[in-house]
């Protein structure tokens, strides 16, 4: 730890990748930042990701957490866990991202420089802002659906954000603080609509730093149909809640 550097965490939500948290862990390590903290928020997977994480914290003299959840709700409710544990233990910064590989860690130095700005409420890993790019192996119907959903999200919510929908992010503790985390009622993917919608209805500023997004190397997606349909209506409830209209402007 570097004496009056930010406690920066990294929550990652975790179910079933035992193969891919080591790495993970490794590439954090490797970044060097100074007072970096990684904490695993794991859902009782069963195909052993939290001994793992539990052996990868014993190993790491203080730097990794583990937060065992034993009911598998979504990631949106882990990863809200996650952020409340981070506030919780004095963080200054929260970056949310998979456990997956699909996020680059080396974007995180960017991310914390561009979250120096005061201005700057929170930052995303974007994949539609100049630089920024999305795997080759994704066929193109997969583009074009990530594409439409973030265009149906910015046309319904104005949120002016070209990554709507990414999961990769750098939040100021304030900025999670202000935009009262225990009231966040969206989970799966339109989860990271919700706290953009957040952010946007309270004056905040969102910035976009480019990164390429891969597909994941071990384990299988999470995506289900439930998750697409609840982020399809989303916006919809978010736009027309009248307490987001009335109360959280």
């Amino acid at each position: 730890m570097v004496e009056g550097s930010p406690k920066v965490v990294v929550v990652v939500p975790t179910y079933n990748e035992r193969e891919n948290l080591p790495v993970l862990a490794g590439m954090l390590t490797d970044l060097a930042v100074p007072n970096l903290h990684l904490l695993v928020v794991d859902d009782g997977s069963p195909d052993g990701t939290g001994e793992v994480a539990e052996k990868l914290a014993a190993d790491s003299g203080g730097t990794v957490g583990v937060l065992h959840r034993t009911v598998k709700d979504g990631l949106g409710r882990a990863y809200l866990a996650g952020m409340a544990r981070a506030l919780d233990e004095g963080a200054d910064i929260v970056i949310q991202m998979d456990a997956d590989l699909s996020h680059p860690a080396s974007a995180i130095p960017e991310m914390l420089r561009t979250l120096q700005d005061g201005e700057t409420a929170v930052v995303i890993g974007s994949r539609y802002v100049p630089g920024g790019s999305t795997a080759s192996e994704w066929p193109w119907h997969r583009k074009a659906l990530s594409a439409w959903a973030n265009f149906y999200v910015n046309a319904i919510l104005g949120l002016g954000v070209r990554d709507a929908t990414a999961g990769f992010k750098a939040w100021r503790a304030s900025t999670l603080r202000a935009i009262d985390l225990p009231s966040v009622r969206s989970n799966g993917y339109s989860f990271q609509v919700e706290m953009n919608y957040r952010v946007i209805k309270r004056g905040l500023t969102i910035r976009e730093v480019p990164i390429r997004f891969e597909e994941r190397i071990e384990g299988m997606s999470k995506m289900s149909l439930g998750v697409q349909v609840e982020s399809a209506l989303a916006p919809w409830k978010l736009r027309f809640d009248r307490d987001d209209r009335d109360d959280r402007s």
